[in-house]
């Protein structure tokens, strides 16, 4: 960001990247695919780099106020500096704090989550996909929590997956009536309270009675949780769980 704006250059949009996309092996793959579609589409981006800290979602979650507002008061200094005005993320997470809860912190940002841009691009003709490899297969989309029932974001990456001319196939629950994955609210990284099954499992048999070839996720957390779920239930060959951006950028050879 910095780079760009020694050039006199202000880009199209930020991309937080987010911790999960900038540290977890699996995720890195998402914002790598990202990034290849974004410069197909001659998208001018930019990313904070090392100032990019945690949004604070996991400490907010967690009950701990304080530190959430440290990191965001941190983060939205770096963001008022550089002028910062669109932010695209592909974490929910990221994407439900920098939106919601930044505001009245004074961050006031455009927040887009991925897959809503995505759509956008093709909307505009930015970006052109055909179905290819997809074609007629069998594909269900989690609905991430941050992205449905808390910001109403349910179109778009099921409209990305009608743009491959794949089938799209819901889960009994969908959409406002979806089940958490199990990372939600900091769960990701405590271990699991006594019971007689894990929720992602739980959840990974509602997107296997779809009977898909491909769980389609828009969440890094979601695709850790629903991974672990496909290798609980031996599914392993059989069964992919994949990003929104991830089909996309593989449908277009990218």
């Amino acid at each position: 960001m910095a780079e760009m704006l020694a050039q006199g250059k202000q880009p199209e949009v930020l991309f937080w990247v987010g911790c999960a996309g900038s540290f977890d092996d699996r995720a890195k793959k998402i914002t790598k695919a990202f990034v290849r579609i974004l410069n197909r589409a001659n998208v001018s981006f930019a990313v904070l780099g090392t100032e990019e800290s945690c949004t604070g979602d996991p400490a907010k979650r967690a009950g701990n106020e304080f530190l959430f507002q440290m990191q965001a008061m941190m983060n939205i200094e770096v963001l008022n500096a550089y002028e910062a005005k669109k932010i695209v993320t592909a974490c929910p997470h990221c994407f439900n704090t920098l939106k919601n809860e930044y505001p009245e912190l004074g961050g006031k940002y455009e927040v887009v989550h991925h897959t809503e841009f995505l759509k956008s691009l093709l909307d505009d003709g930015r970006l052109t996909i055909e179905g290819g490899q997809f074609k007629g297969k069998r594909i269900t989309f989690h609905d991430p929590c941050y992205l449905g029932r808390a910001n109403n974001v349910y179109e778009a990456p099921r409209d990305l997956i009608l743009k491959l001319d794949a089938e799209l196939v819901e889960m009994k629950r969908s959409k406002a009536n979806g089940l958490c994955c199990g990372a939600g609210g900091a769960q990701m990284f405590k271990d699991a309270e006594p019971g007689n099954k894990e929720i992602n499992v739980e959840r990974t048999e509602d997107a296997l009675e779809t009977k898909p070839e491909i769980i389609a996720a828009g969440c890094p957390f979601c695709n850790t949780m629903m991974t672990d779920g496909i290798k609980n239930k031996e599914k392993e060959g059989e069964v992919k769980v994949m990003d929104i951006a991830e089909l996309i950028a593989n449908a277009q050879d990218l």
